[in-house]
């Protein structure tokens, strides 16, 4: 169904910066989130419904949103997480053979806030110029004080512990019970690809609620542990972060990707911080330190690692950079089978650049498991 009319509609900024668009359709009302934008040309449904992007507005950067529907096979959890979109052109027909449904319908499934006809890139680059902060969406255009009262009282993103609101509730299993190998996988906002891809590599896994402990993950007996992406600051996540050191400790393989990279570091006595605009897109050159290779990736965060304090650190080396400003994109301890990396091996855009981390991981597994049998 393609909507006639309109209701106007309005972004709020948090330093009283007002863009205009329209409403896109059946939902009305507010949603408020840190507003951040994404570059990707493609992977809006992935995008969505992304855990690590919980309680975000988001920006699509391409013109057009919506042109190739959804399918309910892609998706990266149960349900959208983005507390709102925000585009330029909302295509309500699409045309694509295997989508089940179109895009607005999906939003609606959903009950998520979207508004187009917004000028995206003048705000994309304001967003760059003033960085990353909270904002509101909203088809209440006659109520910018009240908007304004309301927005000063949300927290800011720094210091916000998210991984809790969309972690699992209770441990669940992934893939076949029979398989080689056995992994505990952490869950501070887990992507379903990222299971697909262990599960595809004879793995078994049984994912844990944030708060799970190391005793609790290792009664399971597994053969490595993995700690997901997610939402949020790293720093309140301190139940992660000593999970990830207990693990640590154990001397069994680690692999932690974004959110899991960041904790990994915290584990580690290296410190976060949040980024100006953060790093979110499917394009995001990274360069392989070991082996001199650039990989092209996914990214979603915004907070990274300290990279002077990852350089000093004795037990720590840095095996990725992220080209266009040099933050640590990913790090191995010299002396124990832990890894991690700061973008998304899962999302494949390059598209096979960074899938060699699972298999990496694999190997530590495998020869985890031949020491063990020696000894």
């Amino acid at each position: 169904m393609k909507y006639q009319t309109k209701k106007r509609a309005l972004l709020l900024l948090a330093d009283g910066t007002i863009f205009h668009g329209k409403s896109v359709g059946g939902k009305e009302g507010t949603s408020f989130g840190e507003v951040c934008f994404n570059t990707g040309m493609t992977g809006y449904q992935e995008i969505f419904t992304d855990p690590s992007y919980f309680g975000q507005l988001m920006v699509t950067t391409n013109a057009h949103i919506g042109n190739y529907g959804t399918n309910a096979e892609e998706v990266e959890s149960d349900s959208v997480k983005i507390a709102g979109l925000i585009c330029k052109n909302f295509s309500y027909d699409y045309s694509r053979p295997d989508a089940d449904m179109g895009l607005l319908q999906f939003l609606e499934n959903n009950n998520t806030l979207a508004i187009s006809d917004v000028d995206t890139r003048a705000l994309v680059s304001y967003i760059r110029d003033n960085g990353a902060m909270n904002a509101v969406i909203s088809t209440e255009v006659d109520q910018v004080e009240r908007l304004k009262e309301v927005l000063l009282e949300m927290p800011s993103m720094k210091g916000l512990e998210l991984a809790s609101k969309v972690s699992t509730k209770e441990a669940y299993f992934v893939g076949d019970e029979n398989a080689t190998y056995k992994v505990s996988a952490l869950d501070i906002g887990i992507k379903k690809n990222i299971l697909r891809n262990l599960a595809k590599r004879d793995c078994y896994i049984k994912v844990f609620p944030y708060d799970t402990s190391f005793k609790e993950m290792s009664e399971w007996n597994p053969d490595g542990y993995f700690i997901s992406n997610g939402p949020g600051d790293p720093e309140p996540l301190k139940s992660a972060i000593k999970t990830a050191k207990d693990i640590i400790e154990s001397n069994m393989p680690l692999f932690g990707i974004c959110l899991g990279h960041q904790v990994i570091a915290l584990a580690n006595g290296v410190s976060t911080y949040k980024m100006h605009n953060g790093h979110r897109g499917i394009n995001h050159p990274v360069m392989n330190l070991l082996n001199g290779k650039g990989e092209i990736t996914s990214q979603n965060h915004g907070f990274a690692i300290d990279r002077e304090e990852t350089e000093n650190h004795p037990e720590l080396e840095i095996t990725h950079v992220h080209l266009n400003d040099h933050t640590v994109a990913g790090l191995r301890m010299k002396n124990k089978d832990v890894f991690s990396v700061q973008y998304h091996p899962e999302a494949s855009p390059g598209p096979h650049d960074a899938e060699y981390l699972f298999d990496q991981f694999i190997e530590l597994i495998q020869n985890s498991t031949i020491e063990k049998t020696e000894v």
